[in-house]
């Protein structure tokens, strides 16, 4: 009999609102997890302290520049370094349609050089005897922010079809469920190995049911993510121990430490392992459910093969697969770290200096441990692909 790899071929009416139920069902079930942990994990609201003297961060647009003294720096090459003083109108906030005379002043490292017709972000402080002052606080970059997301989100359906559609849904899950639900909860004490480890969990299923419903494969693939994060996490806590780091030598975790020690209970130690299982996640679901689906389609075509050979058809799709997510994910964290790792390369540090600091033992626990997360999630995935494509 001519096997075909269409989606739905050979199955009825029947079959196909049955899966499709079952892919509701949990979806449903998904979102109502989702609002509840949104529910326990939100913010307390934010009360009014009556200060009369504050800040606020609006819009505005540039109708003249009355003066401009910036001009290229060639040792900083050719930033531009000075200041501009600018009439601006308000197009946002409680002083919007006011004309105001501002500054921007401009450096290498912040800043950059407007125009009449300009948008910008004005940081607006407003004092106790009512009167306001403004600068420039940077260049207001929203609409070029949208058209480059609308670039991306045009080309993914131009490319995808309605694969691509359902990709960006579970794109846009995933980020609901790291802004809307996972920060809060950190903010508020909740673990956060545990909590990083159930909110990707979370994000696996409700990805691959959106991608490819409620199938062998996906159920496959499903398994698979789970077991390759976890592994990915245990690895990383191994890791960081031997080496002795934790997210407490993480960069940028100085405000965080200030934080805490005002009162917020964030947990620190394990930010280092949970940004692994994070960068871990996407390269993970790529893998188990390439491979879930490479095996599905070998067993349709020849579904007398045995549990063995099924389980060493879906090592050898894997094997190739190692190579480039390995390299894909050790260059991602590379080139996150690029300009650090150019920094310390310009300091001629020796051999057991450079091999000794916080910074490079980060990049190499973080690196490696995604790499074993992947990578263990091949094998796991085509046993528990092999076993339930031949149970009958």
């Amino acid at each position: 009999m001519k096997k075909t790899s269409k989606k739905g071929a050979g199955r009825g009416p029947a079959q196909l609102w049955k899966e499709n139920r079952r892919a509701a069902a949990v979806l449903l079930c998904a979102a109502v997890v989702l609002v509840l942990a949104r529910l326990w994990a939100a913010p307390a609201p934010v009360q009014d302290t009556g200060a009369v003297e504050y800040a606020e961060y609006e819009t505005g647009k540039v109708l003249q520049v009355l003066s401009d003294s910036t001009e290229p720096d060639p040792t900083s090459d050719g930033a531009y370094r000075g200041e501009q003083l600018l009439i601006v109108e308000m197009t946002s906030g409680r002083y919007k349609g006011e004309q105001m005379q501002v500054y921007n002043f401009v450096g290498p490292l912040y800043g950059v050089p407007v125009k009449t017709g300009d948008s910008v972000a004005l940081t607006v402080s407003t004092y106790q005897n009512g009167d306001h002052t403004a600068t420039v606080y940077e260049y207001d970059r929203s609409g070029p922010l949208a058209i480059v997301v609308a670039l991306f989100l045009v080309a993914a359906i131009a490319v995808g079809g309605r694969t691509g559609l359902k990709s960006l849904v579970g794109l846009a899950v995933t980020l609901v469920c790291l802004f809307w639900v996972l920060l809060p909860a950190l903010m508020k004490g909740a673990p956060t190995l545990l909590t990083v480890f159930l909110t990707c969990a979370f994000i696996a299923v409700v990805s691959l049911t959106i991608l490819g419903g409620v199938e062998k494969k996906t159920v496959c693939a499903m398994a698979g993510t789970v077991a390759g994060v976890a592994l990915a996490l245990l690895f990383g806590l191994a890791a960081q121990a031997l080496v002795r780091i934790d997210g407490l030598r993480v960069e940028n975790v100085e405000p965080l430490l200030q934080l805490r020690q005002t009162g917020t209970p964030i947990g620190l130690r394990g930010l280092l392992v949970g940004g692994v299982v994070i960068s871990a996640l996407g390269a993970v679901m790529d893998v188990t459910m390439g491979i879930a689906s490479s095996l599905t389609e070998v067993f349709a075509a020849d579904p007398h093969m045995t549990r063995r050979e099924l389980f060493r058809s879906g090592m050898n799709i894997g094997r190739d697969m190692v190579g480039t997510m390995t390299n894909t994910l050790i260059l991602a964290f590379l080139g996150s770290s690029f300009v650090l790792i150019l920094y310390l390369y310009s300091m001629n540090l020796s051999t057991h200096q450079l091999l000794s600091s916080a910074f490079l033992s980060i990049e190499v626990v973080s690196g490696i441990a995604s790499s074993i997360g992947v990578i263990l999630s091949i094998p796991i995935t085509a046993a528990v692909a092999a076993y339930a494509l031949t149970r009958k």
